[in-house]
């Protein structure tokens, strides 16, 4: 049986979703939220069998762990066994939104949500629809993006529903997500705090918040991975995704006409320049600003993928703080 699919554009239609999404909830299900950075696929955090039920639909690793998502510092406080004065003033500057904190794990959490660590990671998202079900069911949410294992992220009800409608019993549909992309994920269990995966909370948006960063390209260590997002590829299209820089139209050509002659239908996914000879249905153009290209990326991913698309060239990102993210789901993409 397909999903349910509920609205929340009016007072009446939010209320309802969020009764019918709690009691799915508090009887074990898991269902698919919406939440400003991308869409969640939740479970109660606190419920084994529940998460157990994610990695399943998800086909998600084992040794992939979930982040828990919160409404308040009290909660975040009762799935850690420290929560640090760093932390509270990282809280205080930058929740709710996308910033994860990983800290140690508490004994309420399952193993499982951890992926058998001894961390997890902690946020408060700032979506009001999923901040009203997490108080309505006096619960956290283990919550990882709402596809297909490795596949592109969600970013609209549409988006979950191509690929898990058959899967889950729930789909909220909050709207476009304003963030687009995951959060950051900090790990605060490290001396200095070190960024595993970054996000639209960049490097130098927490120093200026008086936080010393460690690299966060350095090696990740093996063992029990802290945060999601860490394989090399991850965020994927079906099609082979190319980050490149072109200084005109026939220098892009150029670079990639062995794979367009091998390949077939290829899409430009663009910022600044812009080719005008591969159709107009064929390439897309997002603003040159890190948030709005943030917002629409997986979108354009999504969309190259349903039109067919066999090579999808990503106008590279620059080489600065706020693009970290972006340029981070790229690489990954294109792995």
């Amino acid at each position: 049986m397909a999903a349910e699919i509920l609205s929340t554009h009016t007072p009446e239609l939010f209320k309802k979703a969020v009764r019918r999404a709690t009691a799915l909830l508090r009887a074990g299900e898991v269902v698919a939220l919406p939440t400003e950075t991308v869409y969640g696929l939740a479970a109660n955090a606190l419920d084994e069998k529940a998460v157990a039920k994610i990695f399943q639909i998800k086909g998600r690793p084992a040794h992939n762990p979930i982040i828990v998502h919160v409404a308040g510092v009290e909660m975040a406080k009762s799935c850690v066994k420290d929560f640090p004065s760093l932390a509270g003033k990282l809280s205080h500057s930058f929740w709710p939104g996308p910033l994860t904190l990983v800290l140690p794990r508490a004994e309420i959490i399952p193993e499982i949500v951890a992926a058998g660590g001894a961390t997890v990671g902690i946020r408060w998202p700032s979506h009001p629809f999923i901040q009203a079900v997490i108080r309505e069911c006096g619960f956290p949410l283990a919550a990882p993006s709402a596809n297909l294992s490795d596949q592109i992220s969600p970013t609209n009800a549409e988006h979950v529903r191509a690929q898990l409608a058959e899967k889950i019993p729930l789909i909220v549909d909050g709207g476009q997500s304003q963030v687009g992309i995951e959060s950051t994920v900090l790990d605060l269990t490290v001396s200095p705090p070190r960024i595993l995966r970054p996000g639209m909370i960049h490097a130098e948006s927490l120093a200026a918040a008086g936080l010393p960063i460690a690299d966060c390209r350095l090696p990740i260590e093996t063992g029990s991975l802290k945060s999601p997002g860490l394989f090399k590829r991850h965020y994927a299209p079906k099609a082979k995704l190319v980050i490149l820089n072109w200084r005109d139209e026939l220098d892009l050509q150029s670079q990639i006409g062995g794979w367009q002659s091998a390949i077939g239908n290829v899409h430009i996914v663009a910022h600044t320049k812009i080719p005008t000879g591969f159709g107009a249905a064929n390439v897309s153009v997002i603003p040159h600003d890190a948030e709005a290209f943030a917002r629409a990326l997986y979108a354009e991913l999504h969309r190259c993928d349903a039109a067919g698309a066999k090579l999808i060239v990503v106008e590279a990102p620059p080489d600065l703080p706020e693009w970290s993210g972006v340029a981070d789901r790229l690489r990954r993409a294109a792995a």
